[in-house]
């Protein structure tokens, strides 16, 4: 088991470093985690507030920890390609607190974490200096359970820092850099979405660089361009899909028509093969 972990986080480090970006589709539960993996995504995230929205919970981390960590299990269980796990802030102040949710992470078979370093208790962001120390203990983490965890280190200084937004920029800055320098494979600056500060961010940092999908956001070629070396979803599917069901009720309570609740729509047994063993529906 520990060797099958190895081998897939290796993976997932490789796929940050290739010629193309590495495009990770965030789910929240294994049906549409299966359905990424059978359009044929190389790895796979997961979305806390997908997750945590789908049990019943407000994003952050007001679900449970052991619930959290129930969901990752669950879809790992069904993935046949690496899964990185978005465990928000660690659900921990401290690194022992941290270290102990990626341990469980783990445990349930995510190869990769995502870390944000916004306080999920509302008063801004972490220190600089906490979330370095938390980064070295996953780092250590992965090194004793022979699992070369991959870290994806977010920083929300672009929303959540003080000053201009050069101000802010900088900020970002340098907390990539002391991440980076922490331990993290990649850097995630939250809410970058113009491509001539992305190209700046990536010059900057030398290190693989995440963005996010959101409305504004560049091409998947202009990402390329300018450096971008991984390009997650967040909650974008999630809200894609709230999206359609909502429409779907519209329709049907305003024209009585079905059109859009059928158009598009898998089958009985396509649906029951997502909830099968791992690579049966890859296509």
């Amino acid at each position: 088991m520990v060797a099958d972990r190895h081998a897939q986080a290796e993976e997932l480090r490789r796929l940050h470093h290739g010629p193309h970006p590495l495009v990770l589709p965030n789910a929240w539960d294994v049906p549409s985690a299966r359905t990424f993996e059978a359009a044929g995504f190389p790895a796979i995230a997961t979305t806390s507030a997908g997750i945590a929205t789908s049990l019943g919970y407000r994003d952050g981390e007001e679900i449970p920890r052991r619930e959290f960590v129930a969901a990752i299990r669950r879809i790992a269980s069904k993935l046949s390609v690496p899964l990185s796990a978005d465990l928000v802030a660690g659900f921990g102040r401290t690194p022992r607190g941290v270290v102990a949710t990626v341990r469980a992470a783990v445990a349930a078979g995510a190869v990769g974490v995502n870390l944000e370093d916004e306080d999920p208790r509302g008063s801004g962001l972490l220190p600089t200096r906490a979330q370095e120390g938390k980064i070295r203990a996953v780092r250590a983490l992965g090194e004793s359970l022979g699992v070369p965890i991959v870290i994806n280190a977010r920083t929300d200084a672009l929303y959540l820092g003080s000053g201009t937004p050069e101000e802010r920029f900088a900020e970002a800055t340098r907390r990539a850099l002391a991440y980076r320098d922490a331990g993290a494979d990649c850097v995630y600056p939250m809410r970058l979405v113009e491509k001539s500060e992305i190209a700046r961010f990536v010059s900057a940092v030398r290190c693989p660089v995440n963005v996010m999908v959101r409305p504004g956001i560049p091409t998947l070629a202009e990402l390329e361009e300018v450096g971008v070396k991984r390009v997650s979803f967040g909650p974008a599917a999630a809200y894609a899909t709230a999206g359609l069901l909502r429409r779907i009720g519209e329709e049907v309570r305003a024209r009585g028509s079905f059109e859009t609740l059928l158009t598009g729509a898998i089958t009985y047994d396509e649906l029951n093969a997502l909830a099968g063993p791992a690579g049966l529906t890859k296509s």
